[in-house]
């Protein structure tokens, strides 16, 4: 087995042969998996954004161009690149060309601004950025540029536009620092014989789940990745009929793959990306493009609800929608149970998950009270979890403990950081989550809430 990226923890041998035993690991790459979905589903409609449709063999094809052109353009595999996009196409072809090269995207949110991209840059030593030249009102390349002045990492910077749009920036540049700039839709050149890879090194790195300016950095193999986004596409039984809608941030770990883009793409489903929860937007995408399931954040859920009107006549018509999955924080019970009825009758789904890995889901065929009240159980058999109390003894049934979880995508550490590794995983490899949480008699996970303090 190849050594993982200097920085990253990996998993003991002893669980790498079990996870491979089971079948949770398979080898793949992720950007090897597109090959072969694009083989398998050529010509159906892969991606959608606005008027713009993409179908599995165009998806292929533009990302072999992008990586091409990515390399023409002086980035290098190992490196790291700071992705920081909307919900757009782009998003998805510029990390699986950069994953195609070798390279390895740092997925962030494109709300996030200067103190934290900075500390992103200059944790992963990232050698490129790929984000919006202007958004919102917000100069994305002037941060970028910034950014380059302050330190010796930062020398390739990609800009996106809107289809239509012209960058401010005109086209290739070199500032000062010696950072060159490209608009992002130039970025592409006839492709190349594929890098051999190996599926244990890292895909991506992920954010942590704490909202702070200096997000620790979750490091996702092609081989951990693939196998949740399989698992839990199987747990909602995705097929190709499926339309997913990418309400929420592409880059977070809900909207990427519980299933999401990556689990919708695996079985040759499509991909509805739009830019912002914003209820009418979504609304209207899930009535033109016949949207089956999405993921929503107890806020954005209750948004939807309060935007319906009231009158019959005006509803909008969600009868596509059979599965809405909550996630991200504790569901309130009043908002739960008006989801089902109030959402074209579709099926709720209760979900708890964390970029660091451990994912719980309710089942399509649980009863009522479990879906309502609970976060249900972990995604694999394989998943090990324990309730703590804060001398790290078990907790009695019933009782509430810290989660702590250990399992075949639920990373052994954070990148180059040893100090905070020391503190977040137990010495046998378990991840303590953060997060408070009780076992109900049939077995599901109910998360209240938040420890207090750093841990």
């Amino acid at each position: 087995m190849a050594s993982m990226l200097d920085g990253c923890t990996p998993w003991p041998e002893e669980f790498v042969d079990r996870y491979w035993a089971a079948g949770h690991w398979r080898g793949y790459t992720l950007d090897n998996l597109l090959r072969d979905w694009a083989l398998e589903y050529g010509p159906r409609t892969a991606l959608v954004h606005d008027g713009t449709r993409v179908t599995y063999a165009n998806l292929n094809r533009r990302v072999d161009r992008m990586a091409a052109g990515f390399r023409l353009r002086g980035l290098r595999p190992g490196q790291r690149v700071v992705v920081q996009l909307p919900n757009v196409p782009e998003f998805v072809i510029a990390v699986f060309a950069l994953m195609r090269i070798g390279a390895i995207p740092v997925l962030c949110p494109v709300s996030r601004r200067a103190a934290e991209v900075s500390h992103l840059v200059r944790t992963a030593e990232a050698a490129g950025y790929v984000g919006p030249s202007i958004r919102d009102g917000f100069d994305h390349t002037a941060m970028a540029a910034d950014i380059a002045t302050q330190g010796p990492f930062l020398r390739r910077v990609f800009t996106y536009e809107p289809p239509g749009a012209s960058s401010p920036y005109g086209g290739m540049a070199v500032d000062s620092s010696g950072c060159h700039y490209f608009p992002l839709g130039s970025v592409e050149a006839p492709p190349e014989r594929g890098l051999a890879q190996t599926a244990d090194q890292v895909a991506f790195f992920l954010l942590s789940g704490d909202a702070t300016a200096a997000p620790e950095l979750t490091p996702r193999t092609h081989n951990d990745y693939a196998y949740q986004a399989r698992a839990a596409a199987g747990l909602v039984s995705l097929t190709e009929s499926d339309v997913y809608l990418a309400a929420l941030p592409a880059e977070s770990n809900f909207v990427l793959g519980c299933p999401g883009i990556v689990g919708t793409l695996s079985v040759g489903g499509t991909v509805v990306l739009v830019e912002s929860p914003d209820a009418a937007a979504c609304f209207a995408a899930i009535e033109r493009e016949r949207v089956t399931l999405t993921s929503v954040v107890p806020a954005v859920a209750q948004l939807w609800l309060d935007a319906l009107p009231t009158a019959q006549a005006d509803l909008p018509d969600l009868s596509s929608l059979r599965l809405v999955q909550a996630g991200g924080e504790p569901l309130p019970r009043a908002t739960a149970e008006r989801i089902g009825p109030e959402l074209g009758g579709c099926r709720l789904q209760q979900a708890f998950g964390m970029a660091e890995g451990l994912l719980t889901f309710t089942l399509l065929t649980d009863p009522d009270e479990t879906v309502l009240a609970t976060h249900g159980r972990p995604l694999s058999p394989d998943d090990e979890i324990r309730l703590v109390d804060v001398d790290g003894k078990e907790v009695p049934e019933g009782e509430p403990g810290e989660l702590l979880a250990r399992g075949p995508y639920t990373p052994r550490g954070f990148y180059r950081a040893p100090e905070h590794n020391a503190r977040a995983f137990t010495a046998d490899g378990y991840l303590r989550t953060g997060r408070l949480a009780r076992r109900t008699t049939d077995g599901s996970l109910v998360v209240t809430g938040r420890l207090n303090g750093d841990r």
